[in-house]
């Protein structure tokens, strides 16, 4: 009954909650996706745009009406000998020698070729081609029958990617925590949603240096602060991991903690691109008037230490201790709320 008349929490950019009765002891649920723009966003700065020619990379060139330069001059069906890309992103060419073209897209080597060639013939038209991407490169770390460094010879997107691993033991794997990464950037996609849910629209294309990272089950964990003793990670165990065990594991007496702050614990489940934020009457559990909630691996726990009106108050005091486990976060906390909130 008094669960029914308090007011509705403000949730960020929300425009509708789900409300609950007695009889669980979630008070509320809000999800929150990222915009399109800002997923777009993302995408731009990491993955998606032309391949770059990199150390080891193999190419062919040739010039319009002057076959005595090509490289290679003769090219048969098994031939892929080409001009070879030096470690510093060099290549030696006939008549211009040794010219920079690592870090260029196919498109910027033709044309910074055709520049150079300008110097001694008149009007050249020069064509680039990739033969060989040897410096092409995918990692596949964790839960995978064949882990390690891919070479594969053309750009994939991420099912194609996880397919050079061979297969992922998904009874020991841990999707919901799994993540690709973009050198320090961890990409906004669920993996969990793609693999077991068969959701497409997170079938994102790579680039080369991309990490597929899978961890095991057994480093499965959730992250409890506020008015807690030991704030941090929580491991689960082989039976999982309920609220209350994870406060007790923080090194919360539960018995210290006021009603207030055990009947407004708030949650944040993150999954690739979208969150839900649920608040949490743990009062219910105690006293015996809900089932148990069961936490999954991944998700931010938060017992405020004081009242708490709205959703933003429980974030902006989140803030500092998202940002200690900020290299581990899932990829929607971490843009939303401290990507944006840092700019």
């Amino acid at each position: 009954m008094l669960t029914g008349c308090t007011p509705a929490p403000i949730y960020p950019g929300s425009t509708t909650a789900v409300r609950y009765q007695s009889q669980t002891a979630v008070i509320s649920s809000y999800s929150e996706s990222l915009p399109p723009d800002e997923m777009q966003q993302v995408a731009d700065e990491t993955v998606g745009g032309p391949y770059v020619l990199g150390p080891t990379d193999v190419i062919s060139v040739a010039v319009y009406m002057h076959p005595e330069i090509d490289v290679p001059v003769i090219v048969n069906s098994s031939n892929t000998n080409g001009a070879l890309i030096t470690g510093d992103g060099a290549t030696q060419l006939p008549l211009i020698g040794s010219i920079q073209v690592g870090g260029m897209t196919v498109q910027q080597a033709s044309e910074t070729l055709t520049q150079a060639y300008s110097h001694y013939i008149r009007n050249p038209k020069v064509a680039v081609q990739l033969q060989n991407a040897q410096s092409l490169r995918y990692y596949l770390l964790g839960a995978f029958s064949l882990p390690g460094v891919k070479y594969p010879e053309r750009q994939l997107d991420l099912l194609d990617a996880l397919a050079l691993g061979g297969s992922v033991d998904t009874n020991n794997a841990d999707l919901r925590q799994a993540y690709v990464a973009h050198g320090h950037v961890r990409l906004p996609v669920d993996l969990y949603a793609l693999l077991i849910e068969g959701d497409l629209t997170q079938n994102i294309q790579l680039a080369s240096g991309d990490a597929i990272v899978v961890p095991a089950s057994a480093s499965e964990n959730a992250f409890v602060f506020g008015a807690i003793t030991k704030p941090g990670a929580v491991p689960f165990t082989g039976s999982g991991l309920t609220l209350l065990q994870a406060l007790s594991e923080a090194g919360t007496d539960l018995s210290s903690l006021t009603n207030g702050e055990l009947s407004d614990i708030h949650i944040i489940r993150g999954n690739g691109s979208t969150a839900q934020f649920i608040v949490v009457n743990a009062n219910l559990i105690m006293n015996g008037g809900a089932p148990s909630f069961v936490l999954q691996p991944g998700d931010i726990v938060f017992v405020p230490p004081t009242q708490i009106a709205t959703w933003n108050q429980a974030l902006d005091e989140l803030l500092p201790s998202l940002q200690t486990i900020s290299a581990i976060l899932n990829p929607f906390v971490s843009i939303k709320y401290l990507q944006q909130r840092n700019n």
